[in-house]
């Protein structure tokens, strides 16, 4: 199945919520204008990833959130997840011995994501820019999940791992299709089923496909968010190889703490885009400077069970 032929599946799947949000933003094409280009030996020439310090210098700040908004927010953070933790306990146990029983490995993922960024203090724009550079965009944390695929997937599939990506997938490919193989599955009908979709990526094993379905692999995220390397909602924690391509006002997304959950999540997970996806988490930024709203991150806590509930999204 040729790469265009799997555009106009995705696009023709991906629901007009994620569509509308498609046409109201700008074009990778246009939003990349300031960036170099290079040859790729193919017809035309690719966008390279943005510079950092294009980024760096484009991303409009962000104010401090208030020590009133923030001390709920942890409060918050604090009684959810020990609530969860304590109630999941059994289920935890559960999962680490079916993973341990479906294929050789540690039962739990541990992967070095982008949280928040360090930017403040009384060094001056260029300190920022400096310590931005140095700590890879943001705070390095690190992420705990269950393990969905071999133990082995680096070394048996290296490729998977170069994070290279051209201006057209980054703006049409669903994101979980953008991280795996980039080949789509044949579709049915028009549309892309979710078994297939997921099991265009080789390294995920049998039990990771059903984990991944059900979100059940994030579960140990709760712990992130008790450390307070998280919160409950706000932009999903990214690696340290996505950012370069990111657009320069999507940077905004480090300005905040990363979140299990947050927009992007309850408006197409997995089908929206590389783009697509930044634009949604850069919204609620924007909702985050004006006044950090518990309520609109209850709202979106309740929804995030309802897509849970549905699979929404989940590949």
């Amino acid at each position: 199945m040729g790469n265009q032929q799997l555009l106009d599946a995705v696009a023709a799947d991906r629901g007009p919520a994620a569509n509308d949000l498609a046409r109201s933003k700008p074009r990778v094409s246009e939003a990349f204008e300031k960036s170099e280009t290079v040859d790729t030996g193919l017809n035309g020439k690719a966008v390279a990833p943005l510079s950092r310090s294009v980024a760096a210098t484009e991303a409009e700040p962000v104010r401090s959130e208030s020590p009133i908004n923030r001390a709920l927010t942890r409060l918050l953070d604090i009684g959810v997840s020990s609530i969860v933790l304590v109630a999941i306990a059994p289920l935890l146990l559960v999962i680490t011995v079916l993973i341990k029983l479906d294929s050789p490995g540690p039962a739990m993922f541990r992967h070095r994501r982008v949280g928040i960024n360090r930017r403040g203090g009384s060094d001056g724009a260029h300190g920022r820019r400096e310590r931005r550079s140095r700590d890879g965009w943001g705070k390095p944390f690190t992420l705990y999940k269950f393990r969905t695929m071999y133990g082995d997937a680096r070394e048996r599939y290296p490729e998977l791992y170069a994070y290279s990506y051209e201006p057209a997938e980054l703006d049409s490919l669903p994101l979980k299709i953008l991280v795996s193989t980039k080949q789509g599955p044949q579709p049915s009908d028009g549309k892309l089923c979710r078994e297939k979709v997921c099991g265009t990526d080789p390294r995920v094993t049998r039990m990771g496909r059903w984990l991944r379905h059900t979100s059940l692999d994030e579960l140990p995220n709760f712990w992130n968010v008790l450390k307070g390397d998280m919160h409950l909602v706000g932009p999903r924690p990214d690696i340290a190889e996505n950012i370069p391509y990111y657009l320069p006002r999507h940077c905004r997304k480090l300005d905040v703490k990363p979140g299990i959950t947050g927009m992007a999540q309850v408006r197409g997970r997995g089908m929206l885009t590389f783009h697509e996806t930044n634009e949604l988490d850069t919204q609620y930024v924007k909702q985050h400077v004006k006044q950090r709203s518990l309520t609109l991150d209850l709202k979106i806590l309740l929804k995030t069970v309802l897509v849970v509930v549905r699979g929404d999204g989940a590949y």
